[in-house]
């Protein structure tokens, strides 16, 4: 099994296969709106523009299980991105992550690729802690967890919400090469 086995709903209500992917390093990303972590959303635009020539694609799954923080419809999601980070990577049409609920692909990529742990100090860790024990058990802690998948469609990392895109170029490219 990989990745290559699943789809997701555009945002034009397109079904697509992650198989037109395969051969490229792929991120997928549960995206948020009105999140501490969307500033994101230009990190992740600026690795794209800057890879996707050669051979490097990332795709946003919004998810409002979060403490509601993706509450809008998809005209209004994709419309956030493009006039507030110039997004234009693919975005998918809002998912689950977590729960009995969740999206296939999240299954399949939490499966592959479990939580191993906050990084040292984590403010994210000290904010659920406080505000929302319960996502603290979620396989998917928060918005903007990360999956980093070859080109053979094996996830081959994992990268935590506080973990910033520009910090994980050097992977990119490693997986590129």
């Amino acid at each position: 099994m990989s990745i290559y086995n699943y789809s997701f709903i555009n945002t034009d209500d397109e079904k697509e296969s992650l198989l037109d992917y395969k051969g490229k390093v792929l991120l997928v990303v549960n995206t948020a709106s009105k999140c501490g972590f969307t500033p994101q959303y230009e990190s992740l635009q600026k690795l794209y523009q800057k890879h996707n020539t050669k051979g490097f694609e990332i795709i946003g799954f919004p998810c409002n299980q979060f403490l509601d923080q993706e509450p809008g419809a998809k005209e209004d999601i994709v419309s956030f991105c493009k006039i507030n980070y110039g997004v234009t990577f693919p975005l998918s049409q809002k998912i689950e992550v977590n729960g009995e609920n969740a999206d296939p692909l999240f299954k399949y990529l939490v499966k592959s690729k479990p939580f191993e742990g906050f990084i040292e100090g984590s403010k994210l860790k000290e904010f659920l802690s406080s505000n929302a024990p319960t996502y603290l058990d979620s396989e998917i802690k928060w918005n903007f967890t990360k999956f980093l998948v070859d080109t053979n469609g094996k996830v081959i990392k994992r990268y935590e919400s506080e973990i910033l895109p520009e910090s994980i170029e050097a992977d990119i490219l490693e997986y590129l090469k």
